[in-house]
């Protein structure tokens, strides 16, 4: 399963498959948090918007399904990544962009950024940790990209939400 496998054969459609879901569970879940991308934590996805980053998306989905390994790895992470999105859509869709932008704010103010930070690391350690734990106690080649996806996705938590927390720098700083 790590070398490419034939255009339209059966395994490169089960891997488009798995893919083109993955990828769009990540989009849905997107959308339905932020529509209009306010709150994407991806700054090129949010660059290309909608148009541009389904184009760019499906390209890579067909592209990488030459490859079932790697399309693994991106398929684990991307639909850890919808769960999440959706953990958060229900309160992000309803109250709009200013208005959890200034809830999430306030919240930091009152847990203290400390606090925030120490959960959010936690959180990253004990997720990549889980993953580590599947590429080691394992020599099943598909189930270490299963765990290759799973650190990927606490190296994506960590990293867009730091950027996140970047971006609304200003507006926590007042409270701090």
């Amino acid at each position: 399963m790590d070398d490419a496998v034939p255009f339209a054969s059966h395994i490169w459609f089960q891997t488009l498959g798995v893919l083109l879901f993955a990828r769009g569970m990540d989009f849905l879940s997107t959308w339905v948090a932020t529509p209009d991308l306010r709150f994407e934590g991806n700054p090129i996805a949010k660059f290309m918007g909608w148009k541009w980053g389904t184009l760019f998306n499906l390209a890579i989905c067909i592209g990488c399904a030459f490859w079932p390994l790697p399309a693994l790895i991106i398929s684990t992470c991307s639909v850890l990544v919808a769960a999440r999105n959706f953990q958060q859509a229900w309160a992000m869709r309803p109250m709009g962009g200013e208005n959890y932008c200034d809830w999430f704010v306030e919240r930091l103010r009152r847990t203290g950024f400390k606090l925030f930070f120490v959960c959010l690391i936690a959180e990253v350690l004990l997720t990549a940790l889980v993953g580590t734990a599947v590429i080691c106690f394992t020599h099943n080649p598909s189930l270490q990209a299963i765990g290759t996806g799973i650190i990927g996705y606490a190296s994506a938590v960590l990293i867009f939400t730091l950027l996140a927390l970047w971006r609304m720098r200003r507006a926590w700083r007042k409270g701090f």
